[in-house]
C-alpha cells in the first residue's frame, strides 16, 4: 500500500500534462538505424529512408525545425591522405525525400539552433555548411558548441607538447554575427575566453588537461560546464566536471567523472546533474555517484544510495531525476554475470527514490531519456551495456510500460523538448 501511495504522489509531482500525454506520444518522430539502415518512425508508422546497407557510427540528428536529418556514414576509403575509411556527412529532407552529401569527411557536426546550417570539423578547421558548399569558420578547434542563438561558437583548442612541456588547453568565443559566408580574417572574429590551468585536482585526484569537452550552457546561459580530459587512455579512468561563469571570471572543479558520463543541465534551474566517480566500468560496477550542484550556491547533494551505481540519468523536471542503476558489483568478462540496472525515479528536494522498472534477469534497463514535449521517459532494454536493444516507453511512474522501437541502434528524437 505504502509503495502504490508513493507512486501516485510521483505521478502527481511531475505535471497535470502527462494525464494526456497518450495521444501526444503520435506526434514524436523518431530517425534510428536499425541492422545498417536508417529508419523513421512517426505515431506507429516506420519506414525505412536509406536504400543501401552501411555503417552508422554516431547518431543521426533532427534540425531544429524537424524537417531534416544529419546522419554520418563510413565509407571505404579517403580522399585525402592513406586513411582506410571516410566518414561522409549527409542530410536527409522529409519533405522532398532526397539525400544530399554535406561534406566527404567531417566529424562532430552539429545543427544550428536557429536554422537550417550545419557546423562540422575538419582536419582541426571549423566549418559551417549552408546545405550548398562550405565554409571555413576557424582554426586549430578541438571541440565546439553553438551560442544558443546561433550567431556563433564556444570552441576549444588542445594542449600542446612544448621543449619546456605542455600548454594549457583554451577555450574561444567565435562570433558569426556579421555573417559566415565570406569570412576573410579567420582569427578576425575569434577572441580568447579563458585558460584552462594545467592541472587540476579534486580531493586526492590530480590530472594533466589537454582536452576540454562536451561544452554546454547553463539554463539562464550564465554558466558553461565541461570536461576537461587528460590523455586518451587516463581518460578512460578520470576526467573532471568543470563549470565557468559565462563572463569568464568564475572556474571551479566541480568533480571526477568518466569519459562515459555527459553533465546535463536541469531543465530551468542552473543546478548540474552528473554522475561522479574515477574508474572505468571494467574496473567494477562501483564509485559511481548521481551528484546535483548549483554554481551560485555551492551546494552538492549525492543522491545515490550506499552500494549502489549509477550507469545513466534524464531528468524529469527541476527537482527529480531518472536513473540507470545497478547494485554495487565487481566486473565479469562473463555478460550474463554483469549486473543488470533497472530504473528509478529520484527526487532531490525530499529524497523520494523508487523503482520503476523491473526487467526480467538477463536485461536491463539503460540510457534513459525524458522527453518533455509527451511527459514520457524512453529507455534502451538490453542485455548489456554494449548491445542494441528495444526502446520502451512508459510515465515517468514506469506506468503503462510499452515497446516502442524494437532492435534499434543509435536515434534521435523529434521535438526533445
Amino acid at each position: 500500500m505504502k509503495r502504490i501511495i508513493l507512486v501516485l504522489m510521483i505521478f502527481c509531482l511531475i505535471s497535470p500534462s502527462s494525464l494526456h500525454a497518450e495521444t501526444a506520444s503520435t506526434k514524436m518522430k523518431i530517425v534510428f538505424s536499425r541492422d545498417g539502415y536508417l529508419w523513421i518512425k512517426e505515431g506507429e508508422n516506420e519506414r525505412r529512408i536509406t536504400e543501401n546497407r552501411a555503417l552508422y557510427n554516431y547518431p543521426p540528428q533532427w534540425s531544429f525545425d524537424g524537417r531534416m536529418i544529419l546522419y554520418q556514414k563510413e565509407v571505404t576509403g579517403s580522399v585525402v591522405g592513406n586513411k582506410k575509411t571516410s566518414n561522409e556527412l549527409w542530410v536527409y529532407d522529409t519533405n522532398t525525400k532526397k539525400h544530399q552529401k554535406i561534406f566527404y569527411d567531417g566529424y562532430n557536426p552539429k545543427w544550428s539552433p536557429t536554422e537550417n546550417i550545419i557546423a562540422f570539423s575538419d582536419g582541426g578547421v571549423l566549418n559551417i555548411s549552408d546545405l550548398k558548399t562550405f565554409y571555413n569558420i576557424a582554426l586549430g578547434v578541438n571541440e565546439y558548441q553553438w551560442q544558443p542563438d546561433g550567431k556563433g561558437f564556444i570552441a576549444s583548442s588542445s594542449a600542446s607538447i612544448r621543449p619546456d612541456g605542455w600548454t594549457h588547453p583554451i577555450l574561444y568565443m567565435i562570433s558569426i554575427a556579421d555573417g559566415y559566408r565570406n569570412i576573410q580574417d579567420l582569427t578576425k572574429s575569434t577572441k580568447k575566453f579563458f585558460v584552462v590551468p594545467k592541472e587540476l585536482v579534486k580531493g586526492d585526484v590530480k590530472i594533466q588537461s589537454i582536452n576540454a569537452e562536451s561544452l554546454t550552457y547553463s539554463p539562464n546561459k550564465q554558466w558553461i560546464s565541461f570536461i576537461v580530459s587528460a590523455f586518451p587512455s587516463w581518460s578512460m579512468d578520470s576526467n573532471m566536471i568543470c563549470i565557468l561563469s559565462a563572463d569568464g571570471k568564475q572556474f571551479e572543479v566541480i568533480d571526477e567523472t568518466i569519459n562515459m558520463f555527459t553533465p546535463k543541465w536541469a531543465f530551468n534551474k542552473n543546478t548540474l546533474g552528473y554522475i561522479a566517480g574515477g574508474g572505468r566500468i571494467v574496473f567494477g560496477f562501483k564509485n559511481k555517484d548521481l551528484k546535483v550542484t548549483e554554481p551560485t550556491t555551492g551546494q552538492t547533494e549525492t543522491l545515490t544510495p550506499k552500494n549502489y551505481a549509477e550507469l545513466g540519468f534524464s531528468w524529469v523536471n527541476d527537482n527529480s531525476l531518472i536513473v540507470s542503476r545497478v547494485p554495487e558489483s565487481e566486473w565479469s568478462n562473463d555478460p550474463d554475470k554483469r549486473p543488470k540496472p533497472a530504473l528509478y525515479f529520484v527526487t532531490f528536494d525530499n529524497e523520494k527514490q523508487t523503482k520503476i522498472t523491473s526487467p526480467s534477469s538477463n536485461k536491463g534497463d539503460y540510457d534513459p531519456i525524458f522527453l518533455p514535449s509527451i511527459q514520457k521517459i524512453t529507455w534502451l532494454r538490453k542485455k548489456d551495456i554494449s548491445l542494441k536493444g528495444d526502446l520502451w516507453i512508459a510515465y515517468p511512474t514506469g506506468q503503462n510500460a510499452e515497446v516502442w522501437v524494437q532492435n534499434i541502434g543509435l536515434y534521435d528524437f523529434y521535438p526533445a523538448s
